[in-house]
């Protein structure tokens, strides 16, 4: 039994406290992720996890242990580290995360800069709007907007990044105008990834408001959202970078410009590690400096 890659199967599964979602995270079956703890049960002598047919929690031994393995992968993944040296530089692949709309709309950029102006790096990307841990995952460098939260990490500010509430024009034609946060209520919303039903804005004297955002379409994507914006069958809130090239078209006019939403942080973050590999350190000042050059900033 691979000892280190069925602790990582299963401190997935804690964190995610599934293990439908953990194997989607880790891309293998759920089965085999079922196998591999029942095996690792069998191999410690005792039970980890208490399954019932909704959910499942750690047993006290399962908690002492997911909290040691923990600590065991991120001892392995400085350990490879520290050995690997320059080496990594042009031989590691380095493990890049990012969520869906900043790595559909800048990452792309972001690497065209780098094959064009530096040596070829090999990078494997992985895109998800959920919280990744670095740790856990394997990853080296991870792009975050919005709170950090907790975790193993050393976190970069990057910068801020703006949102704008859009419609397209013969939307807004066809239903007249929105002239205060509270006409909101009477359009159709439709958002991704918002289940508190509110937005964050700032007025033009510089209060912020928690404005009620009930959505009558909701989705796990930003691009869906974003084209039923621009067909015309709503109202929607989305991140500078996806909406810039449409604001200058034509194809979307912003809603309530009066009305600021709350702009995002940018983070980029790395495991919180001594030594930082080579050819990580070297990408993260890169990207420190070229990031926000990379940001639209619309008038």
């Amino acid at each position: 039994m691979n000892l280190i890659e069925s602790m990582r199967i299963y401190v997935r599964v804690v964190e995610r406290a599934s293990i439908s979602d953990a194997a989607r995270d880790l891309e293998i079956g759920q089965s085999t992720v079922s196998e591999r703890i029942e095996r690792l049960e069998k191999f410690v002598g005792c039970r980890l996890l208490l399954r019932s047919a909704r959910a499942f929690s750690c047993t006290p031994e399962g908690q002492t242990f997911y909290e040691r393995s923990k600590t065991i992968l991120q001892a392995a993944s400085e350990a490879i580290s520290e050995i690997s040296g320059d080496q990594q530089l042009a031989n590691g692949i380095t493990r890049i995360a990012a969520p869906h709309c900043f790595g559909e709309t800048i990452l792309p950029h972001l690497i065209e800069y780098f094959r064009s102006n530096f040596p070829p790096m090999p990078l494997s990307l992985t895109l998800n709007d959920r919280v990744v841990d670095l740790v856990t995952e394997g990853v080296d460098i991870s792009f975050r907007t919005g709170p950090l939260g907790e975790g193993a990490f050393i976190a970069y500010p990057l910068g801020k990044v703006n949102r704008f509430l859009v419609a397209s024009p013969a939307y807004v034609e066809k239903n007249g105008p929105i002239e205060s946060p509270g006409d909101l209520a009477s359009h159709t919303l439709i958002s991704f990834n918002n289940p508190a039903d509110q937005i964050a804005m700032i007025s033009d004297s510089g209060v912020v408001e928690n404005i009620p955002f009930p959505s009558d379409i909701k989705t796990s994507h930003w691009r869906p959202a974003f084209e039923m914006v621009r067909m015309g069958m709503g109202i929607g809130a989305f991140e500078e970078y996806a909406c810039t090239e449409a604001l200058e078209k034509g194809d979307l006019v912003k809603v309530l410009p009066g009305f600021k939403i709350v702009p995002l942080d940018l983070n980029l973050l790395i495991q919180a590690q001594r030594p930082v590999p080579q050819r990580v350190r070297t990408i993260v000042s890169i990207l420190r400096n070229v990031v926000p050059n990379f940001l639209p900033r619309t008038s």
